[in-house]
């Protein structure tokens, strides 16, 4: 079954893995979804992951999640722009999560970077989710 919404499948995979309570999960690779694990790996949210390359040009990502005293440092991640609702937002608009102790992950001209880089860069963008 082919997936609609990439970056979402990988969410969805971190949301279910941190439910249950898992070291390690795997998610097919990508350059946005790459993007978005290093602005997670940035702001601590991740340990880390690392890439398998396969020889027929596709590439799968181990990501290492994050706990601390057992309990999931992400608590709440959610997909804002979709792909039958994008959602854009200036640099004056860009939504705080959680009174600022959270993060939206923004795609700019710029790159893909957490709200508060996008406020310093004076940029706004496509919102692609946000993390608690």
């Amino acid at each position: 079954m082919a997936v609609n919404d990439p970056l979402g499948d990988m969410l969805t995979r971190i949301r279910n893995a941190q439910m249950r309570r898992k070291g390690k999960v795997q998610t097919p690779g990508s350059r946005l979804r790459a993007h978005v694990l290093d602005v997670l790996q940035e702001e601590g949210y991740i340990r880390g992951y690392s890439t398998t390359e396969y020889g027929n040009g596709r590439s799968e990502f181990e990501i290492e999640l994050k706990y601390f005293d057992g309990l999931p440092v992400i608590r709440e991640i959610q997909r804002v722009s979709k792909p039958g609702r994008r959602v854009y937002t200036a640099v004056n608009a860009i939504p705080r999560v959680a009174n600022g102790l959270g993060i939206s992950i923004i795609s700019t001209p710029k790159g893909v970077m957490a709200d508060h880089a996008a406020r310093e860069a004076n940029v706004g963008g496509e919102v692609l989710c946000k993390v608690f």
